[in-house]
């Protein structure tokens, strides 16, 4: 039986836009300068999570379902998702602006890539003063308009910038246009899938004089064109308690600011948990195994560990499920 608070090593991905945050505010291990992403719980072939504590020690997350199935995922996901961890969990460090992009639906993941769609969160840990997100258009477009500000080299006219700070959170579908802009450091929950449209790439090239490759014939069936208000996600804060920050059918994210003791009873959960640490100090006990984690880390109970408790000084977590 699998039974305590599971935590992994981070995989450390290197980004034409990324910085040195991740190491600066989270302490990640590296000195390497172009650090964009820390893949903290993944099962994206290529980039599977290793297991860093405990028992289960030097294993794959993969091989961790196949041997444990139903305790450390819920009956129901495995019964949808076998051996495939179904959610990727990462920080992101955007020292300059992401790309503008999108992600497909499932449908047309599955058709195209075999693989699901992408919808995912974001919450805002750090953000410097003007730092922006890009979340849809700011009107109504149809193909031929956007094709023509695209061909144009005029797409960020008709691109939504919004101006965040920390604590903010975003929703995204799939086909809304997005990137990440200079200067925020955020916390992401999305499906598991490493599918990306990319449209549009601030015109920059790689240290060869190259630029990334553009998927502007693959986007124009994925794209929504319409300009929709959908995005940002309201959710209370009151201390000591799970407040719902996202809920669809791929994950529920939840807001959690402990002080002092949580005793939390996960016995109606058909599925593990996620605690992602976006502010101070966590310790997370299961029986007499327990587990600290602080800003700018992760860790995952096991969905056969239906009772445990949450202690800190001061902290706050997102908790993530399905």
């Amino acid at each position: 039986m699998i039974n305590y608070p599971i935590k992994f090593h981070p995989i450390l991905q290197d980004k034409i836009w990324g910085g040195e945050k991740l190491k600066k505010y989270f302490n990640k291990n590296t000195n390497r300068k172009n650090v964009g992403e820390s893949w903290e719980i993944s099962g994206v072939e290529g980039n599977i999570s290793v297991v860093s504590n405990g028992s289960e020690s030097g294993k794959k997350i993969d091989d961790l379902i196949a041997e444990y199935k139903a305790d450390l995922v819920g009956k129901k996901v495995y019964e949808h998702f076998g051996n495939d961890f179904p959610l990727l969990i990462k920080f992101i460090d955007a020292r300059t602006d992401l790309s503008v992009q999108l992600h497909p639906n499932d449908e047309l993941a599955k058709q195209r890539h075999n693989s699901f769609g992408k919808t995912e969160m974001w919450y805002v840990m750090q953000a410097d003063e003007g730092s922006k997100l890009n979340i849809g258009f700011n009107r109504d477009l149809d193909k031929r308009e956007y094709l023509n500000y695209l061909e144009k080299g005029k797409i960020t006219e008709v691109l939504n910038f919004e101006e965040v700070k920390p604590g903010d959170s975003v929703f995204i579908n799939t086909g809304k246009v997005h990137a990440i802009g200079g200067g925020v450091l955020l916390a992401e929950i999305q499906q598991t899938s490493d599918i990306t449209y990319r449209i549009f790439d601030w015109n920059r090239v790689d240290s060869d004089g190259n630029s990334r490759e553009l998927h502007t014939a693959l986007a124009l069936d994925a794209i929504d064109f319409e300009k929709k208000d959908d995005y940002w996600l309201e959710y209370d804060k009151e201390t000591n308690k799970s407040s719902t920050i996202a809920s669809c059918e791929y994950f529920t994210t939840n807001f959690l600011p402990v002080k002092g003791e949580v005793e939390k009873d996960y016995s109606a959960l058909d599925s593990f948990v996620i605690y992602m640490c976006v502010n101070g100090m966590a310790e997370i006990s299961i029986g007499e195994h327990s587990e600290k984690i602080k800003k700018g880390e992760s860790l995952l109970i096991p969905a056969i560990s239906k009772k445990f408790r949450i202690s800190a000084t001061e902290a706050e977590l997102l908790e993530v499920y399905i």
